[in-house]
């Protein structure tokens, strides 16, 4: 069966003329400030519209300072409660270590803001549960940062699944993994009190949020951490069977012993599979294959999506966050998927703190 390739310049969705008739204030009427200005917060806030970034906050100041000079009218601070108490900031993006992405949204959440905070949004399920109930009262938007979803490869497969194209899902594998570095080991992803785990609260919880964004939500869960071969008290490898009440399955393995960059996600329906590979960069080229079954069954019919741009995914997750506030909707995801990615990563856990 001969193959079609297709080479795709991808534009975020957010940007339409439905959406636009239905815009409650201009993107760049939002004022923002960013909380942590490492290489995440810095990718969240390069799409910000000129001039809407007030503050630069970290507990560096020279980080701070750096990237403020990026942004006309841009203060650096080293003290989070600065920019929470100015009225002129709508919209705070947090981008700290794991430990203080909870107790700094919550703080920004009680403070009126809207926030956008990387994933996994807090240590534990009950930090974000304390944040819901914290945005319930305000009144305001939080979404997670969870921006594999805005990748144009998972964008294809969204669309492809919403239409049918697969028929009835089956189950998800997914593959996710890296080869640290050199003191990898001692750096604060391998500090439990910082990081709140290893491999599983790091890249594995992308693989479960993406999961549960194609299958549902997972009422039965299944597997274990371990530690191979770094030198640090948190796992380096998880391994995870996830089913929801309908019976499907998701079957995930996230590693940061996976001596050369992977990511792969594969979707099964009844009529068809979706591949994706890579996510650009060390992760190689960003492609999606979708083999379609025939009547008759035998090879299937192949058509392939690559994505050589450079990766959109930031950019869009932010644009979505600003759709969010201007339209007062609930993102997505947010709390819930939040808290729910986060009970499954305690529940994996679970075993290893008693």
């Amino acid at each position: 069966m001969a193959k079609t390739v297709k080479y795709a310049r991808w534009r975020p969705p957010f940007f339409n003329a439905a959406s636009a008739a239905l815009k409650t204030m201009q993107a760049s009427d939002i004022r923002f400030a960013l909380i942590g200005c490492g290489v995440v917060g810095r990718k969240r806030v390069a799409a910000l519209h000129p001039n809407t970034l007030l503050y630069a906050c970290d507990l560096e100041a020279t980080r701070a300072t750096d990237l403020a000079r990026s942004f006309p009218g841009c203060q650096a601070v080293t003290d989070h409660a600065v920019p929470l108490r100015d009225p002129a900031v709508c919209a705070v993006v947090v981008s700290t270590v794991n430990a203080a992405l909870g107790p700094v949204s919550l703080a920004a959440v009680r403070a009126g803001k809207h926030v956008l905070v990387e994933k996994p949004g807090a240590l534990t399920s009950d930090g974000l549960r304390e944040i819901r109930e914290a945005a319930a009262l305000s009144g305001v938007r939080v979404r997670l940062g969870y921006n594999h979803r805005f990748h144009p490869a998972l964008q294809k497969a969204r669309e492809l699944v919403d239409s049918s194209a697969v028929g009835p899902l089956m189950f998800v594998r997914g593959r996710y993994g890296h080869g640290g570095r050199k003191g990898y080991d001692r750096e604060w992803r391998a500090n439990p009190a910082l990081s709140g785990g290893g491999e599983l609260i790091d890249q594995g919880v992308h693989l479960i949020d993406l999961a549960g964004w194609f299958l549902g939500e997972f009422t039965t869960v299944d597997g274990h951490c371990a530690t191979y071969f770094w030198d640090m008290p948190v796992d380096d490898n998880a391994f995870l069977s996830l089913r929801t009440r309908a019976g499907h399955t998701a079957w995930l393995h996230v590693s940061c012993t996976e001596w050369k960059n992977l990511f792969s996600l594969e979707i099964y329906g009844r009529d068809g599979k979706i591949a994706i590979d890579g996510l650009g960069g060390s992760y190689g080229p960003e492609r999606l294959t979708f083999y379609k079954m025939l009547p008759q069954m035998g090879p299937p019919e192949t058509t392939v999506w690559e994505y050589p741009s450079g990766d959109n995914s930031w950019a869009a997750e932010t644009a979505a966050f600003i759709d969010d506030v201007r339209l007062g909707r609930e993102p997505s995801p947010g709390l819930r998927e939040g808290i729910r990615t986060l009970e499954i990563v305690g529940e994996i856990y679970r075993p290893l703190k008693t």
